[in-house]
């Protein structure tokens, strides 16, 4: 097969960047098509791949503001032409399930999320935006256009494979297509149980407002109990200015160093409605159970008096009430650990592997018998 893999954009490392990392491993002579790629931004591996880039990487600011780029991403994918593949994987959580392949070319999604921005979280971007008044009274006219467009590109891929259940459901909701269910790859081998637990909880990821790490702040703000918060973000000022002195700020650390207060903490805190949630999976390869937010793909992950609990509601009172009924000497980092063994890069690439074959020998035996696929 020759195979083309198709990711949104490579400026930042996130889950989507991790995915399209594993399948270059899978398929190593593979072309990566993206609108924009800054290797500066990304870790070495990065940069040894063989990457071709949309018109958006020649417009100044682009490598840096790739979110003011959306207007133009359907034109950016539409024009990849991809007539010389067999198959194309698109990594997809905004537009590359827009590319146009022939009949011939076989396109398989891997779908993190419908574009979150015009179907499920649509009204909490808008009042959460930050632009002037003119851009803000734009936007819904803008954005109707985008999701004309993307439930249109939503018919293009060939199949559907998705991160969680919970994805798939949603997938089912705005674009009425099913979906394979392959857990994203979380590098868990890199992460090991220490038997030296430290007195503190532990928070990882990005400090933007739907992670929702201000209900942390304020519930641990009356817990006074050590909180560590390792992230950056537009709101990491906010965040420090109403943290009390039980609450530490880390930033700028080294994978060694993350993966050192991992294995240390009592216990990770996840308040966020995630659609998979890579970093309670690190917490758990660590040996450490998580509290989680009962909602979205952390349901899948984390099991109730096994690797962790849960608590029902967005607040700090729910989550202080959790905290304070929380026993972390009652969790086996053994049995975590195992069950993080569940997310592995390994079983990713097995299943990945095993579902492209299969589909792609589905698609040639259609088109030999003058059958359409879809």
């Amino acid at each position: 097969m020759k195979v083309a893999i198709v990711q949104e954009w490579l400026t930042n490392l996130g889950g989507s960047e991790r995915v399209t990392l594993a399948l270059s491993e899978i398929f190593p002579e593979a072309l990566i098509y993206t609108s924009i790629f800054d290797p500066e931004k990304l870790p070495e591996p990065f940069k040894k791949l063989n990457v071709k880039t949309s018109f958006l990487q020649h417009i100044p600011m682009a490598k840096r503001k790739h979110q003011m780029m959306f207007p133009l991403m359907p034109y950016a994918f539409e024009s990849f032409d991809f007539s010389d593949f067999d198959v194309v994987i698109s990594s997809n959580h905004s537009c590359a399930k827009g590319i146009i392949t022939g009949p011939k070319t076989l396109h398989i999604c891997y779908c993190c999320t419908p574009t979150r921005y015009l179907w499920s979280n649509y009204h909490e971007y808008l009042e959460e935006s930050n632009f002037n008044f003119f851009v803000n009274k734009a936007i819904p006219g803008l954005t109707n256009k985008l999701r004309l467009w993307d439930r249109v590109a939503a018919d293009r891929p060939d199949k559907y494979i998705c991160i969680s259940k919970y994805i798939a459901s949603r997938i089912k909701k705005y674009y009425k297509k099913d979906a394979t269910v392959i857990y994203p790859p979380v590098n868990t081998s890199f992460y090991q149980p220490t038997d030296k637990i430290e007195d503190y909880y532990l928070v990882v990821g990005r400090l933007i407002p739907y992670k929702k790490v201000d209900i942390v702040v304020k519930a641990f703000n009356d817990l006074k109990l050590p909180l560590k918060i390792i992230g950056s973000g537009p709101e990491s000022k906010k965040l420090k200015k109403i943290a009390k002195e039980n609450i530490e700020f880390l930033s700028d650390l080294s994978d060694e160093e993350v993966k050192n207060y991992y294995s240390k903490c009592l216990a990770f805190i996840a308040p966020q409605e995630e659609d998979f949630g890579i970093t309670p999976v690190e917490a758990m390869a660590s040996g450490r159970p998580v509290i989680a937010y009962n909602r979205g793909g952390l349901k899948e992950t984390v099991i109730e008096g096994l690797t962790g609990t849960f608590f029902n509601e967005q607040t700090p009172q729910c989550l202080i009430d959790t905290v304070k009924k929380f026993k972390p000497d009652r969790y086996d980092p053994k049995r975590i650990r195992q069950h993080a063994l569940n997310f592995s890069e390994s079983s990713f690439k097995r299943r990945m592997k095993e579902m492209i074959k299969t589909s792609f020998l589905k698609h040639q035996n259609s088109l030999k018998n003058g059958l359409h696929v879809g």
